[in-house]
């Protein structure tokens, strides 16, 4: 056997002290930055067990703050101030909090962990698919005269992709500033040929946080998962859809997904604009500002509304304690629907006190689920709501991609946000919640005969899955903060 020579020897060290130097520096910033104990200690064993690969891990997926360079620029130059003070002018008053009714409590959250106002004299209109929301997003470009401000999670390039590129273009020649902001990888698709298809036509087109090879963090946990489409400042458009063929069942064979979308005017449009501006101003260090994106807003209806934005850039999670004020708040329903549910240990607490304090808690999930390992998280955390009487149902296929919370029939929380870690934690995300009696009874109606029609899911079924099942279901939930 021929001896090792003495450059076998000093590799090797030299490779066991950077692996173990790599591990301590990645452990210790995940000591002191990880909120979840489990977290820290789940990225402690993968950089001290995968050698080198371990640390670099942990540095591409595990720091889930926007990086440094970026931080610094809102901390030198702050969050543009893009939010007109006319809009202040329509923060609800005591007289109009009437609508709140007994829900003081979940108000009082709001205004604690969101940077933005209630707004009364808001319309909100529910857009069910791509059948009923794409036309009115299309009619609402046509007719842009000033601005049109749209950011999205995915941006397909097919049928659909190409009728809402081609109203862009045409605002854009006609005029109009048009300025679409598109996630660097849920649309890398489709970026390139669109992206030069606008910007040939005067519109400016930017990714948010694209990949970057093969230099420098992999940004894959800090996605834009916002859906924001803004018309001259004054019509806005934001839910759970896509610009995706997708969402249009009447036109799609396989693949499909069944989801929800509004059309919002009054003040509250302000907020979902100025979301957009912060989001665009971090992509491209340009602020957007003046009265074609915000005009002064009359009121249209009766809602009392706030965005509520959440993101990695944010010391709260905003979504996130909102939803648990939910919970707290509610006195006699809760019907909440989402394509994935891997929630959190204190969302899973404040669900189950809820339940047994006699609020009737019911939550809908597909019965297809087009990530199947979200399903397998989802299994276990099931169980534990089960035991605690909340009733859970399976919606049949196509796929419900839709995310809303309706508390006694007279709160709705919509937007972008899942019933999962990476919505609360990692994902920038924007919802809107609107005391509307009149539009959340309706949406109750609609979810009621939905369910109607759905699987109802038991803990007996639960529990019947056979151990390596439940072994293999156990794992991923692992790894449920980063899925």
């Amino acid at each position: 056997m021929p001896e090792s020579s003495p450059w076998t020897y000093f590799f090797s060290a030299t490779w066991l002290v950077l692996w173990v130097s790599l591990a301590c520096i990645a452990s210790v910033h995940a000591v002191l930055n990880k909120r979840v104990p489990t977290a820290a200690a789940l990225w402690m064993v993968i950089c001290f067990s995968l050698p080198v690969v371990g640390p670099w891990l942990y540095w591409a997926f595990g720091i889930n703050r926007i990086e440094r360079r970026a931080m610094q620029r809102v901390a030198e130059r702050g969050r543009p101030e893009v939010l007109p003070d006319h809009v202040r002018d329509h923060v609800a008053t005591d007289e109009e909090k009437h609508l709140i009714g007994p829900l003081v409590a979940l108000r009082n959250v709001a205004d604690e962990v969101t940077r933005l106002p209630l707004l009364a004299g808001n319309t909100l209109t529910a857009l069910h698919n791509g059948e009923n929301a794409y036309p009115e997003m299309l009619a609402a470009i046509a007719g842009a005269e000033h601005t049109v401000t749209l950011t999205s999670y995915i941006f397909d390039w097919d049928d659909v992709g190409r009728d809402f590129a081609n109203a862009l273009r045409d605002a854009a020649k006609r005029g109009v500033r048009v300025h679409v902001l598109l996630d660097g990888i849920g649309a890398v698709k489709a970026f390139s040929r669109m992206g030069r298809f606008l910007i040939d036509a005067g519109a400016e087109v930017s990714a948010f946080f694209p990949l970057r090879f093969p230099f420098g963090r992999l940004r894959l946990n800090l996605r834009n998962h916002r859906k924001i489409l803004v018309v001259d400042g004054r019509i806005g458009f934001t839910g759970g859809m896509n610009i995706s063929q997708r969402y249009v069942l009447t036109r799609t064979r396989r693949g499909e997904s069944e989801d929800l979308h509004f059309k919002i005017t009054g003040p509250v449009v302000a907020e979902l604009q100025n979301t957009f501006v912060e989001d665009w101003f971090l992509a491209t260090n340009h602020a957007l500002s003046g009265d074609g994106y915000f005009p002064r807003l009359d009121r249209t209806g009766p809602a009392l509304c706030r965005g509520i934005d959440s993101g990695p850039d944010h010391d709260f999670e905003n979504i996130h304690w909102v939803m648990q004020g939910a919970f707290a708040a509610a006195q006699h329903t809760v019907r909440v629907v989402s394509p994935y549910f891997v929630p959190t240990q204190a969302l899973l607490s404040a669900m189950s006190m809820s339940a047994m304090r006699g609020v009737q808690v019911t939550l809908m999930l597909p019965s297809f689920v087009d990530l199947p390992y979200m399903r397998w998280a989802a299994n276990d955390y099931l169980r534990q709501i089960l035991e605690h009487n909340i009733n859970v149902y399976y919606r049949s296929p196509p796929f419900v991609h839709t995310k809303l919370i309706i508390v006694d029939d007279r709160w709705i929380l919509l937007g972008s946000a899942n019933l999962d870690r990476r919505s609360f934690r990692l994902n920038f995300e924007f919802n809107i919640e609107a005391y509307d009696p009149r539009l959340a009874t309706d949406l109750a109606r609609w979810l009621d005969g939905l369910m109607a029609k759905s699987e109802r899911v038991t803990l007996e079924r639960i529990n019947a899955r056979p151990p390596l099942k439940r072994f293999g279901d156990g794992c991923v939930k692992l790894l449920s903060p980063y899925l």
